[in-house]
């Protein structure tokens, strides 16, 4: 058994303006800079649930700008 699997805490899942995700602890203030993204279970689930939903590991102001440097390259 894993220690994500033993832990029986529940957790929000947190999305910042970068769209980078993390888990806090249901019971403690979300941190500055944080929001909700929606989900909230065992640290296993919580985990579970980023990975099948953050696919595009980079910020998105890394994106954005590769998104307009390739825009620019295609003149």
């Amino acid at each position: 058994m894993t220690s994500e699997e033993q832990d029986d805490a529940i957790y929000n899942v947190v999305v910042n303006h970068e769209e980078q995700y993390s888990i806090w602890p249901v019971d403690s203030e979300i941190p500055w800079g944080w929001k909700d993204a929606g989900f909230s279970g065992k640290k296993a689930e919580s985990l579970k649930f980023i990975e099948e939903i953050w696919t595009d590991m980079r910020p998105l102001s890394l994106r954005k700008q590769m998104e307009e440097a390739a825009r620019n390259n295609q003149g």
